[in-house]
């Protein structure tokens, strides 16, 4: 008979979720992970990781049209999309299976299908028809998030995509409409125009990429534009008409003048809310607001053992970030000692187009509107030799510090591999280093990283190598 009662059992088995198990069998909970889908989740299926998979191909076939820059030469360049997405869905298998390794590594039962709250204390789960409860003294709920959709431009799966359909093409599109250009409608930009399909971006805000740093958005509209991208900040899609084959979309423009403009295929990326309907949160007195669990700083949802993780509880919605709070819960449940909650101003963001993009902390603007007073560095690519050696000169690296106290607000790049870069920041908020300890460091010649220690250089007018 198959066990029904845990210490520990966790909704949704995402990068929060099965991290959270793999924790919760290390420190000798008895533990158990609900999946009704694939273990991994989005990020692993449908998100982070086959993105990338699709992104390396694209990355490819631009260097191949730079041959000659390297001394190469090669005719009738071409590529396959079908073998492209085959392998991008052989990477996310490869990696699901591995989730599955780990979780019996470590001890987490994993039990397929829906799981619904029935009590504060026990839940349904149905399965192919039949439906068991199970009971556990802890709840983590970690069901993620699934794309938004607009009145009047909601996905068909078929001319209108989310990101899944987006994934799987079955044709390469020759035009394409993107709405949205956050992190995923970029990154999906960047893959189709690299591939050569005619790609317009349509962004309600007035700059692309809009969480990151002016400077950087700025930076990266030239890039964009550069590539041959049509970029439309400060406007709307009022409606969408679906043809046979194609779709006109009616857009809005800041001045208030519309234009029609049909593509082969459009690409929803207007954001994303939590999968909370359907679990049974009313029937315990779980709150939601917007559509996130609302919790406290561990996770904690108020309702006595249940707790949330990653995106159904709200931003940022990186899974890297619903890694950290699933150990964290996990540890608060065992009772670990010297547990610190998340500071998400030490949660770094990365995007994969080209060039790439990434940040951790505030922006300038932030960080000036909180009343701080500032010291900023840049440092351009070009000025960096292993760029030049690399043949990728475009980008930038900014720094933000209190001028006061020398602490490192935030760090802002773009550029050829920011989104590995980043991390050295990112280490440096989290040991709340001083601009004098990273003057102080010494980066290794010739890497990109150098490029790092110049910017803080620069804020403090000690730059070498500009």
């Amino acid at each position: 008979m198959a066990e029904t009662q845990y210490d520990l059992i966790i909704i949704g088995s995402g990068p929060g979720g099965y991290v959270a198990g793999i924790r919760a069998g290390q420190l000798g909970l008895k533990v158990a992970v609900v999946e009704r889908e694939h273990l991994g989740g989005i990020c692993l299926n449908w998100g982070c990781i086959p993105t990338k998979a699709l992104l390396r191909s694209s990355e490819i076939f631009h260097l191949m049209h730079r041959l000659g820059e390297f001394g190469f030469s090669a005719d009738n360049i071409k590529f396959d999309l079908g073998k492209i997405v085959e392998r991008s869905r052989k990477v996310a298998n490869q990696l699901s299976n591995g989730v599955k390794f780990l979780l019996k590594k470590y001890k987490c039962a994993v039990i397929d299908g829906e799981a619904k709250f029935t009590a504060k204390n026990k839940i349904a789960v149905t399965n192919k028809g039949k439906t068991t409860e199970y009971q556990a003294k802890n709840f983590i709920i970690a069901t993620g998030a699934r794309a938004r959709s607009l009145p009047g431009l909601e996905p068909d799966g078929k001319l209108i995509w989310t990101y899944k359909e987006a994934m799987v093409p079955s044709a390469m599109p020759k035009s394409l409409l993107v709405i949205g250009s956050g992190a995923i409608g970029i990154e999906f930009a960047s893959f189709f125009r690299t591939l050569g399909a005619e790609v317009t971006v349509v962004e309600v805000l007035d700059r692309v990429l809009p969480v990151e740093d002016e400077e950087i958005s700025a930076f990266a509209l030239k890039a964009f534009t550069k590539q041959g991208m049509k970029v439309m900040v400060g406007a709307t899609v009022e409606k969408l008409v679906k043809g046979q084959d194609n779709v006109t979309a009616t857009i809005k423009s800041q001045d208030g003048k519309t234009q029609s403009l049909t593509v082969d295929r459009v690409i929803s990326a207007v954001g994303i809310t939590g999968n909370v309907e359907n679990i049974g949160l009313e029937t315990i007195g779980v709150k939601v607001d917007r559509g996130h669990i609302v919790i406290n700083e561990w996770g904690e949802t108020g309702v006595p053992g249940v707790l949330a993780i990653g995106d159904v509880a709200g931003p940022p919605w990186l899974a890297h970030k619903a890694m950290h709070e699933g150990v964290t819960a996990v540890e608060r449940i065992a009772g670990v000692k010297g547990l610190h909650p998340l500071d998400t101003s030490r949660v770094p963001g990365c995007t994969y187009c080209w060039p790439q993009v990434a940040s951790v902390g505030m922006t300038e603007a932030k960080a000036k509107a909180a009343g701080r007073e500032v010291k900023v560095g840049r440092f351009p690519y070009l000025g960096n030799g292993k760029a030049i050696a690399l043949g990728e000169t475009e980008g930038l690296i900014k720094t933000v510090f209190d001028a006061k106290s020398g602490e490192l607000l935030g760090a802002h790049m773009i550029g050829a591999e920011v989104t590995e870069l980043i991390q050295g920041y990112t280490i440096a908020k989290s040991l709340e280093t001083t601009e004098v300890e990273l003057m102080q460091t010494i980066f290794p010649h010739p890497t990109l990283s150098e490029m790092m220690h110049e910017a803080v250089l620069d804020a403090y007018g000690k730059v070498m190598h500009i």
